[in-house]
């Protein structure tokens, strides 16, 4: 959920309490009265979400009629940030001979993002920290969109101070009050401490560190790093077994190592390959003129507000609601067989290559090859459920101790805490406030979460959301609105040891004939930067192909 401080123990940015102070706590929020049940409930909302019917209609290969052939350059399949960074790449080198085809009703993926009265606000991904020198395709992007906007004397880039992630940035409640900064802090050993210089300080040195080859040894895009193999041994074992083998065992930095673990990868770290691991602390070294090293960029939808700045440079080229059931390599060409979900017909596009943009997991039963006969690595790739929740209040969440931050982590929760989705929006008063709660399914395996998942009601994750919420802020149920929730069954893929630096990553990354594949879960890792990287590169390979 937050980057947080991946270079030491401190906060990341000087926490300075805003000028701007939320709704009176007249509301009730921190009172002692006893919650209302659900019953009695008196908030609305209910289960949003991805189109889980149509979904399945892909993975169970119903039968559908044929309809008329169109012919096309490229078919984008997905429209999330890796589908939207090939097509914007196709435009930029004046290449329009395309289609982009969608399943959902709009593009996005898991950075798509909502809106009501009081603010919009992410369904999913919602920052980025700022990209270091082997981000090139990352900064081209955002001096685009005028988030550099210009550059120091020291080559140093400048960013736009609306969207530099506003003070105070992040908070922990721990010990019946907040402190600032998500590293335990309050009431903390000074053996524990020593850990937490040992290991940030190890951390530091991984990120300073270079391999025989010369490449950073943890970098991003990942395909950047060191394949030198005294940092990619790392990710045959797990990252809880890395703490383990270098005496780390505090309780509370393995907390937060295991709730950064939960937060980029959707596992914890008895699962997360240590170089995964390493990896979320190692590899931001990205400056800025106007910012702390570590300072992120964000907006209310989260990157939900870079999905429609790309999207509309490419709106009349996209396709939603169309669910891809069949794609074949036809010798010179591929043909693409997609169901429109509103006119209820379906039809085939002819094209000379084809940008796979979508989840792998889903190519199974879209590629005609895979369904005769499954790739190498089928198994190989895992991915993540996650539950999320908007939640429109009336309240004031400040607290004892350090002032409301963007975003808010309870010590030990089984949940990620929230971020406040209207923080970046700057007033002297704030009647409503929009959070979006995040909670990683990860008690039990994958396939089992996601099954309990599709079984639990709308009254059930409410319950659990105001359960986790009240241990922050007695009394909250009363000052609620509304709220949604939204269940990703397949969120991000998770980096488990041997994926990032084994045989079947090298296997995902090969094209299938004219299909070329672009996705995060390429990467072993779902952000920003690796499926828009992923997404490019498709772009070009595609290109390149049409040319020859």
């Amino acid at each position: 959920m937050s980057a947080d401080n991946k270079g030491g123990p401190l906060s990341r940015r000087s926490f300075l309490k805003k000028s701007f102070l939320l709704a009176a706590a007249s509301t009730g929020i921190l009172s002692c009265k006893e919650m209302p049940t659900l019953r009695g409930r008196t908030f609305t909302g209910g289960i949003v979400g991805a189109n889980i019917k149509a979904g399945h209609m892909l993975l169970e290969r119903k039968i559908l009629p044929s309809g008329a052939a169109e012919k096309t350059g490229i078919v984008i399949v997905g429209g999330g940030i890796a589908g939207l960074s090939a097509a914007r790449e196709l435009k930029k080198n004046r290449f329009e001979d395309f289609v982009m085809l969608e399943l959902e009703g709009a593009v996005g993926g898991n950075s798509i993002s909502g809106a009501n009265t009081v603010s919009a606000y992410p369904w999913g991904a919602h920052y980025i920290p700022l990209p270091g020198e082997d981000a090139v395709f990352v900064r081209e992007l955002f001096e685009e969109f005028g988030i550099i906007e210009g550059y120091d004397r020291k080559g140093l880039p400048i960013y736009n101070e609306f969207y530099l992630c506003a003070d105070p940035q992040e908070r922990l409640f721990i010990h019946g009050r907040w402190q600032e900064g998500l590293v335990p802090q309050l009431g903390i050993p000074e053996k524990d401490r020593r850990q937490y210089d040992e290991f940030f300080g190890a951390m530091k040195k991984f990120r300073n560190s270079k391999g025989r080859d010369g490449r950073r040894a943890f970098s991003i895009p990942l395909e950047l790093s060191s394949k030198d193999n005294r940092f990619i041994k790392y990710d045959t074992i797990t990252m809880s077994r890395f703490m383990s083998d270098n005496g780390w065992n505090s309780e509370y930095l393995n907390w937060y190592v295991d709730y950064c673990c939960r937060d980029d990868y959707g596992c914890t770290m008895r699962n997360t390959s240590a170089w995964a691991g390493i990896h979320y602390f190692a590899s931001r070294y990205g400056r800025a003129s106007n910012a702390d090293p570590s300072a992120v960029l964000t907006w209310p939808e989260g990157n939900g507000w870079l999905v429609n700045k790309i999207r509309a440079g490419i709106k009349d080229l996209i396709r939603c609601n169309a669910c891809v059931v069949n794609i074949e390599n036809t010798g010179d060409n591929v043909a693409v067989d997609y169901y429109d979900l509103k006119s209820k017909t379906i039809t085939r596009i002819i094209a000379k290559a084809v940008i796979y943009a979508a989840p792998r997991f889903t190519a199974y039963k879209a590629i005609a090859d895979f369904r005769s006969g499954l790739p190498s690595y089928s198994d190989k790739l895992s991915y993540a459920p996650w539950m999320i929740a908007n939640i429109t209040l009336k309240a004031n969440l400040d607290g004892k101790g350090a002032p409301l931050a963007w975003d808010n982590v309870n010590y030990k929760s089984d949940g990620l805490g929230y971020i406040v989705a209207n923080h970046q929006n700057i007033t002297l008063h704030r009647d409503k406030t929009v959070i979006t709660y995040y909670h990683p399914l990860t008690e039990d395996n994958p396939a089992e979460e996601r099954r309990k998942a599709l079984k639990t009601t709308y009254e059930a994750w409410a319950g659990k959301i105001i359960k986790n919420l009240s241990l922050m802020h007695q009394g909250i149920e009363s000052a609620i609105e509304k709220i949604d929730v939204w269940v990703w069954g397949h969120a991000m893929v998770r980096p488990l040891p041997g994926l990032i630096w084994g045989e079947a990553r090298r296997e995902v990354l090969r094209p299938h004939g004219k299909i070329f594949f672009a996705h995060s879960d390429m990467s072993g890792i779902s952000i920003f930067e690796e499926a828009q990287y992923r997404g490019i590169t498709a772009s070009k390979r595609a290109l390149k192909e049409i040319k020859a």
